[in-house]
């Protein structure tokens, strides 16, 4: 997924989970609400300046707003995980023992 679709559905996840309807973070952040909706849907990026309203608003560090993991696709994540357990044997032992620790029986 692009980064502005991702930054954009980040943004409203976090506007939703802080109760905050599109018209009050609009107001808020002195945008109009259609600008505020293109940048949730990755239409546009905010500015730098509407970026730092943002992150006000919410009261949240740059980064919170910047963790987008969550949205990677199954494979994305599932080939990430293995690239990284391929390439270190004490992370794969470490991810086996939690495996072990929370499997489901099925």
């Amino acid at each position: 997924m692009d980064i502005k679709k991702l930054l954009g559905k980040r943004i409203q996840e976090i506007r939703k989970s802080k109760n905050m309807t599109q018209e009050f973070l609009a107001e808020k952040i002195g945008i109009e609400t259609v600008s505020l909706s293109n940048i949730e849907r990755g239409k546009y990026y905010p500015s730098a300046e509407n970026l730092n309203k943002i992150l006000e608003a919410f009261n949240i560090h740059p980064s919170e707003l910047f963790t987008i993991e969550h949205f990677a696709s199954h494979e994305e994540l599932l080939d990430e995980m293995f690239h990284q357990l391929k390439s270190d044997e004490n992370l794969t032992r470490l991810v086996y023992k939690f495996y072990k620790i929370v499997q489901v029986p099925v």
